[in-house]
């Protein structure tokens, strides 16, 4: 009896592994054509998963430059030179202030410090205390609490608010310190968004960003989020904010892609069928976002984060050739949405890039008519 029990174990075990087997031999010709683990993305010059930078959208080597340098040395003076060189007005100085106060909250998270350890991020207060009247350090300190608070607590708890506070009372120093910089009260949406900040108080934030920078992209993204379902708005307001941005923007502006990020912010919870994604509302919003890539300028600092969401939209809609065309673009980068709302944004990229490569060499395509 004891060797009939045997065998039938074995027989059963047998039915578990073979798959994973066969799986395992799928790189030598066992995948059906088309299939992602049949895939190889580094034919296409595609980096590998693990060379993937998770800390940009795109390229800004002058910022990476100087995050490794202030992390390496924890100096700040190299981060306050290169604000101080970068234009006031433009989405560069945004996406750095971002990036400096999120390396400083994630140091403080990562090493929260102790009776005989250094809290991380110290470099960040050392450069509060050294030069307080520094507009570039004031807007980057509130961006630091800002994100503090939404990494370390849950919005309605107390700690949130008192963080919050802190971080409106830094981002109206910090205004107070560049007066034309439209900068500090972007980051105050962040605050408007976690916090019960009434309608009327926030649309006047609103116009104090217009009359500084009205075609602002990286504002327009952050006010989105306040008109959506799952904050103080509704589907409706949010998709009306969205088109009417787009509608009165210029010529190579890219908040012609805005509505994309209002139908990405409202996606249903679980919907994988390629038909949703085919829809007339989404189509419209792509070919949006398309026009808008079209026609910027390439060296747009917010041009990638629109690129990355064309991928995800593209692939769920099996337009394989322009997923294609978009991943040749940002490759290399996956700081941005709608990766950074995973806990390995690499990893998920690098499965819709290769479902992106399945999917175009199912239809004909291989890496010599890779498109551009």
């Amino acid at each position: 009896m004891a060797i009939l029990w045997l065998l039938m174990a074995l027989l059963m075990l047998s039915f578990v592994l073979l798959p994973l087997l066969r799986r395992g031999r799928g790189a030598i010709g066992q995948v059906p054509p088309g299939h992602p683990d049949g895939a190889d993305p580094e034919a296409y010059g595609f980096l590998r998963q693990e060379d993937l930078d998770v800390r940009m959208p795109g390229p800004d080597q002058d910022l990476l430059d100087v995050l490794d340098l202030v992390q390496r040395t924890q100096d700040y003076r190299a981060a306050a030179q290169l604000l101080a060189g970068t234009a006031a007005e433009g989405e560069e100085r945004w996406q750095r202030v971002q990036a400096f106060g999120g390396a400083a909250a994630l140091e403080l998270r990562e090493r929260p410090g102790g009776i005989h350890e250094v809290p991380g991020g110290q470099w960040l207060r050392v450069w509060r205390a050294e030069r307080p009247e520094d507009a570039g350090c004031a807007a980057v300190y509130a961006e630091f609490l800002a994100q503090q608070a939404w990494r370390t607590s849950r919005p309605g708890t107390e700690d949130f608010r008192i963080i919050m506070e802190e971080a409106r009372a830094a981002c109206a120093e910090a205004a107070l310190l560049a007066p034309g910089d439209p900068v500090p009260y972007i980051v105050e949406l962040s605050v408007a968004r976690g916090v019960a900040c009434p309608r009327p108080e926030f649309e006047k934030l609103w116009l104090d960003i217009l009359d500084r920078a009205p075609h602002h992209m990286g504002a327009h993204l952050a006010a989105l989020h306040y008109w959506c379902e799952k904050w103080h708005g509704s589907r409706e307001q949010a998709y009306a904010f969205a088109e009417a941005a787009a509608a009165r923007a210029p010529e190579g502006s890219l908040l012609a892609a805005l509505p994309l990020f209002a139908v990405f912010e409202h996606l249903p919870e679980v919907n994988l069928v390629a038909s949703f994604y085919q829809s007339e509302v989404v189509t419209k919003a792509i070919h949006g976002a398309l026009h808008a890539v079209h026609t910027a300028l390439p060296e747009d600092p917010m041009l990638a984060h629109v690129r990355h969401l064309l991928v995800f939209f593209l692939v769920r809609a099996e337009r394989w050739a322009e997923a294609m065309d978009q991943l040749i673009h940002v490759d290399g980068h996956v700081g941005a949405l709608p990766w950074t709302l995973y806990d390995d944004p690499a990893a998920e990229f690098a499965l819709f890039r290769a479902v992106a490569v399945a999917g175009y060499e199912a239809n004909g395509g291989s890496p010599a008519t890779l498109p551009g």
